[in-house]
């Protein structure tokens, strides 16, 4: 089962998958995958880092301080930073974990075509996924799987709504 969750900034879809990480770690499944948390630097966000959650390992691959030909926003994208660990992590995760996380599916990280064609992959594998899908990409990625729309008014209902559901499956 596939569950994608996606919505408007600010809804919580970063929370969501890291409170579902907590609850499936409670239920002793091993997770493996990524997380893409922002970079603050005095309380103002100036990028992104990946996250392998199975090594830790992780980069800054999206800066106000980086020149790349890739950018979204004020964000410069380093391509190479974010394969260097997406692609281990993701291909880990595939082999070892009960479960794949995926935060996020959006334009920063498909600027990485080994991302998109690894993650297609995973999408059809027959393990759970629980992945964040920005907005924008929600009809390519929506037959792989179950689409939650989330609203920050919505979230608890949401949240025990994935989390009843995964109970079921493993």
């Amino acid at each position: 089962m596939k569950f994608l969750i996606s919505g408007p900034p600010a809804s919580g879809k970063s929370t969501l998958v890291l409170k579902l990480i907590e609850f499936l770690k409670n239920k002793g499944k091993k997770i493996g995958g990524i997380v893409s948390p922002e970079v603050r630097e005095r309380g103002i966000r100036v990028g992104f880092k990946i996250v392998d959650l199975l090594s830790l390992k992780e980069k800054v691959f999206a800066s106000i301080n980086y020149k790349t030909k890739y950018k979204v926003g004020k964000y410069f994208v380093n391509v190479e930073y974010f394969e260097e660990i997406a692609i281990p992590a993701l291909e880990m995760a595939e082999k070892e974990c009960d479960v794949i996380v995926i935060d996020e599916i959006g334009k920063m990280e498909l600027f990485s075509e080994k991302f998109e064609k690894k993650i297609e992959c995973i999408l059809k594998c027959d393990k759970i996924v629980v992945a964040t899908v920005h907005r924008n990409y929600i009809e390519k990625y929506k037959n792989y799987g179950k689409v939650f729309w989330l609203e920050r008014e919505r979230w608890n209902e949401i949240y025990n709504l994935i989390a009843s559901q995964i109970q079921q499956l493993i």
